[in-house]
């Protein structure tokens, strides 16, 4: 009788396991866009990201017959642990995620494992799937299985679902990201509040500097902590974890699909864009070579993009009930979208994820005629 064992991840060969088996069994999804392996060792390698700075992870492996089955992440983020309770977190919250199970049974094993590790830290309560923090990919999707995801966007098997909560998890949190056709310009009336920002002296849009990477960077943490900082789920973005992203990112960086807002001559907003690089991933299937480091060095020096994606916006608080936040936001977005349209072949764009109680962008996305097209669950269990 075959016999199914949980162990901890604990060498090379363990990690290569690790990131090897979500190939195998999202493989056959035509959906699946698989990332560079590259990319999935530094996100758990404690000294290429800067998470690891003020949070602890345990990775496990699930065997059968001495096959890879399945793995999961156990970790605890001790920034989480100091937020408020009600926002989310707060103490005694742990986390599971980079969660992928060939069955039922292996799914449970590894959830009962990382829920034994998270007590054994001492938490009461465990959230997932965020792999592996709230900053890189939280949620499971739930909605959106017959398209493929965007850059930095989880996808995940419809089966999941059924597991993790018949393990007795609960939805704690609903994540969204929402579509929109960008070849034409926004309704009248939104083009009506554009003009009358650019009427306004006192408004300055400006593209960012790459030159000035770093500096530039820290205006944009400076917004996005304020701006996000009472939001479900806020845990500080910190400058190591900016400094790893930023290598990361940096080649996916054009300076005028990032915009920062100035209102009398101070920082208050700002938009990132990217072009979706997942297009040019996914012929790939997660290997650079033979070919594959010359197509995407030809595609990141004039990259032709179908989607962009709006991963983060932010207008600082004290700003955020004013009607001058929704304006420099559709000012920033129209900016964007006729530089994407007009210099990357761009004709769709895709803004998310947003919680799904977060009114102000809700609106805003409202306003510009785009729809839902992709859920994430955030799960829940005391422990």
């Amino acid at each position: 009788m075959s016999s199914l064992s949980i162990r901890p991840v604990s060498s090379k060969p363990d990690r290569k396991a690790f990131i090897d088996l979500a190939y195998r069994l999202n493989g056959d999804d035509p959906n699946w866009v698989a990332p560079l392996r590259d990319e999935v060792a530094s996100t758990i390698d404690p000294a290429k990201n800067g998470w690891f700075s003020h949070a602890e992870a345990q990775l496990f492996l699930a065997e059968r017959d001495g096959k890879v089955i399945g793995r999961i992440s156990a970790h605890i983020d001790r920034l989480a642990l100091e937020m408020p309770p009600e926002q989310g977190f707060g103490p005694g919250t742990g986390f599971f995620g980079l969660y992928e199970a060939e069955d039922r049974e292996t799914s449970d094993a590894l959830i009962a494992r990382a829920e034994q590790w998270l007590r054994d830290k001492g938490m009461a309560r465990a959230i997932g799937p965020v792999s592996l923090s709230i900053w890189e990919e939280p949620g499971l999707l739930v909605k959106g299985y017959d398209h493929p995801p965007t850059v930095l966007m989880g996808h995940h098997p419809p089966r999941y679902r059924d597991w993790i909560e018949s393990a007795g998890y609960a939805p704690v949190k609903k994540l969204v990201t929402y579509e929109l056709d960008i070849t034409g310009p926004f309704p009248p009336l939104i083009q009506r509040v554009i003009a009358a920002g650019h009427k306004n002296k006192r408004i300055h849009i400006r593209q960012v500097d790459k030159k000035r990477f770093a500096e530039e960077a820290a205006i944009i943490l400076g917004i996005l902590n304020d701006a996000w900082s009472d939001n479900w789920g806020y845990v500080p973005l910190t400058q190591p974890e900016i400094d790893d992203v930023g290598k990361k990112l940096k080649p996916l960086v054009y300076e005028d699909l990032i915009r920062i807002a100035e209102y009398d001559g101070e920082p208050v907003a700002f938009m990132i864009t990217l072009p979706d690089f997942n297009e040019a991933l996914k012929p790939l299937k997660g290997s650079l070579f033979p070919f594959g480091w010359a197509k995407l060095l030809l595609w990141l020096r004039k990259p032709k993009a179908v989607t962009m994606r709006v991963p983060l916006m932010g207008v600082v608080k004290r700003l955020q009930s004013s009607r001058l936040a929704s304006q420099l936001a559709f000012m920033m977005i129209e900016l964007i979208r006729i530089e994407a349209v007009k210099h990357y072949g761009s004709s769709r764009g895709e803004i998310g994820w947003i919680l799904d109680d977060n009114q102000g962008m809700i609106a805003i996305a409202d306003a510009i005629n785009s729809r839902i097209n992709r859920e994430y669950l955030i799960y829940a269990k005391p422990l």
